[in-house]
């Protein structure tokens, strides 16, 4: 089925353009899905979910998420508010350090 899109009008060759790109979304929907139906199958033949292969969302493949870095420093006026030193500064923190504390002096 060949198109000669030399002798479509510019509006014809938008309206094919937005057709073309719905009925490729589609198409790759459905390979998805298919996809994931035929890796569930094989999943279920060895005994396992699909999460499980693919990790079920785990960062490592010891058995669980990285395990939290321990805090390093504590907020004296609320001792609940503790930081690791690793990230974005929390708001306390530096507020403090605007009016001049040192990060030593949230030392845990």
């Amino acid at each position: 089925m060949a198109i000669d899109l030399s002798k479509m009008k510019r509006g014809e060759l938008e309206k094919l353009r937005k057709d073309i790109d719905k009925e490729l979304k589609n198409a790759e929907a459905r390979d998805l899905k298919d996809a994931r139906e035929k890796a569930a199958k094989v999943a279920a033949e060895h005994g396992f979910t699909l999460d499980e292969l693919a990790g079920g969302g785990r960062k490592s493949g010891k058995g669980g998420s990285k395990p939290k870095a321990p805090a390093k420093y504590r907020n004296p006026e609320d001792p609940s508010q503790t930081w690791s030193g690793r990230g974005r500064r929390p708001a306390w923190i530096a507020e403090a350090q605007k009016k001049g504390k040192s990060l030593d002096d949230f030392l845990i």
